[in-house]
Order: structure tokens, then C-alpha cells, then sequence
């Protein structure tokens, strides 16, 4: 029996960092959650579709998100001679009627950042919507994905994935856009740090 191909239409668009495109697609990918792999070793089974672009030589990453894939590229590579390489694995994938990621990956949601008793305070919950409401859906757009760790003496903690992992311009971003935002809005907020997951 022939196996049955669904056709998917995908799209890139540019993003802040040269080095990452975003491969936008019909397809629904990975909903509530988003995965980023940053190198071969560390996809370990949970996205088959990670492991098959990582099997192209200029693959440097891999952010799966809910209808989007932002690859990262060697610095050697030029999108200009790889973009259609790279599209055409992703369709060929999802085609296939492949999942992008393992059943056990789509179960887990993004991990909740809470005090140690379980609990939030007023300015983290004020953190927290403000990032989901003004910064997320722009970094989102932009193909990274920005989560928030910790609240701790005035100082808060982000991690930044996809396109922004890396991006020349994600200090400038967290800096000037993401620690204004949040000191003009939570007076209790001193600084904003990204940090490695």
C-alpha cells in the first residue's frame, strides 16, 4: 500500500539573528510548547524531525515552536544555497505525516517557574503577563521564544531560545526593550538576565 501524502505548504521569513531563518508551515507542530535543540546530541529521540536536519552539515540548531521551525546555520553557510535543501526536508517530513516530535514532548508543557513553597508573588504574575502580552508574540514572530525562569532581589531571569539563542541583537533586545518594559512597569524589577537552559 502506498503510503499517502499530505500537502503542506511551507514559507521562510528572515529573523534579527543572520544566522537563523524561520520556516513557517500550515502544519500544527507542537502546540503550548516549544523545544529548542541546539546541537545533534541533544535532540536524544525527541523530534524526529530535528534529527533529520540535523543531519544536514550546516545545521548549527533546531527550535520547533507551534507552526514554525527555526534552523540555525553554520556561519559558513549561505541561506541563499541552503534555504531550498532545508524546505525541502521540512515538507518532505511532514508529509510523510510524520509527528515533529516524540508523543512523550507534545504531553509536556512548558515548566512552570515558582517559588520553592509553590507560590507567586503580585510582581511575577505582573512579569509574567506583561512578557506574555507585549514581548512573546514579537519574539515569537521573530522565530525565537522567550520563557520566564526566576524573580530573585530584583533581578529577572529569561531564557532565550530559537532565533534569539545567539542573535547579535537579543542584548539589545533584553536590555534596552525587555528590562525597560518591565522596570517602567514593576517598580520592584532592577535588572533582566538571560540565562542558559
Amino acid at each position: 500500500m502506498e503510503k499517502i501524502i499530505h500537502p503542506v505548504e511551507i514559507y521562510q521569513e528572515m529573523t534579527p539573528n543572520p544566522e537563523s531563518l524561520k520556516f513557517v508551515t500550515d502544519a500544527h507542530l507542537l502546540p503550548n510548547f516549544q523545544i529548542d535543540f541546539r546541537t545533534k546530541e541533544s535532540v536524544k529521540g525527541d523530534s524526529g524531525l530535528a534529527d533529520k536536519l540535523f543531519e544536514l552539515e550546516f545545521v548549527n540548531g533546531v527550535f520547533i515552536s507551534q507552526n514554525f521551525v527555526t534552523v540555525t546555520k553554520t556561519a559558513e553557510a549561505d541561506w541563499y544555497e541552503i534555504t531550498p535543501i532545508v524546505k525541502d526536508v521540512i515538507k518532505k517530513y511532514l508529509q510523510a505525516d510524520n509527528m515533529a516530535v516524540a508523543p512523550h514532548i507534545i504531553k509536556r508543557g512548558e515548566p512552570a517557574a515558582k517559588n520553592p513553597d509553590g507560590t507567586e508573588t503580585d510582581a511575577e504574575t505582573k512579569i509574567k503577563e506583561l512578557l506574555d502580552k507585549y514581548v512573546r508574540p514579537a519574539v515569537e514572530g521573530d522565530g525565537g521564544h522567550i520563557a520566564f525562569r526566576s524573580f530573585t532581589d530584583g533581578i529577572v531571569s529569561l531564557s532565550m531560545q530559537g532565533s534569539c539563542s545567539g542573535c547579535p541583537s537579543s542584548q539589545i533586545t533584553l536590555k534596552a526593550g525587555i528590562e525597560g518594559l518591565l522596570k517602567r512597569m514593576v517598580p520592584e524589577v532592577q535588572e533582566v538576565v538571560a540565562v542558559e537552559e
